[in-house]
């Protein structure tokens, strides 16, 4: 029996954001998009999504970008999951971790938003913080910079070189996590680098 899997990327609507580094969720859920041949429409959630497959015959993928600003990403995602009746287990969460290296992975379920209004937003209106995340890391600032600023930059020179590959790495990550779970997919990723 298949599932219904609603895979979040967490970012800020715009061309002013895409290419941040608080927008990594999203270039992941295109990416994985972008896999399937498939584009993303409008949803009356707030958001926009892509309805796919893991595999043909495999469980279903509902790949949401919220159409709202990080702080309030948790009104969409609550209506996605309630509209094709995902439960918080099944609503993977890709965003930006400040705390992790970048071109590092880490998944886990639940736990506290360190510091992630994006994150806790959607703990708030799923209201349980029992769901999954892939964590993007994106390292912190250098010297004195405000940790706001360095997440609505766009990636440096440096790490525009392995983004790219970082992107598909967390997409891997994603369909491992739907597919194997997440003890499998943690083996695999966390371990890379």
């Amino acid at each position: 029996m298949t599932a219904t899997w609603l895979i979040v990327g967490l970012g800020n609507p715009g061309p002013r954001y895409a290419a941040t580094r608080h927008n990594i969720g999203q270039m992941v859920v295109d990416e994985l998009a972008g896999r399937r041949g498939e584009r993303f429409r409008e949803h009356k959630a707030g958001a926009r999504v892509v309805e796919t497959w893991l595999r043909p015959g495999g469980d279903k993928l509902v790949l949401a970008k919220p159409n709202s600003f990080m702080n309030v990403s948790g009104t969409p995602v609550a209506a996605l999951a309630r509209f094709y009746s995902v439960d918080p287990e099944r609503v993977v969460v890709v965003h930006d971790e400040l705390d992790i290296p970048f071109d590092s992975i880490r998944m886990k379920i639940g736990g506290g938003h360190g510091g992630h209004n994006g994150v806790r937003d959607v703990a708030r209106t799923l209201t349980t913080p029992e769901f999954p995340r892939v964590r993007a890391g994106i390292g912190r600032p250098p010297g004195r910079q405000d940790p706001a600023d360095w997440v609505l930059a766009p990636f440096g020179s440096v790490e525009q070189k392995t983004l790219p590959n970082f992107i598909v790495d967390l997409a891997d990550a994603v369909e491992q996590l739907v597919d194997e779970g997440l003890l499998a997919a943690q083996q695999k990723h966390h371990s890379r680098g």
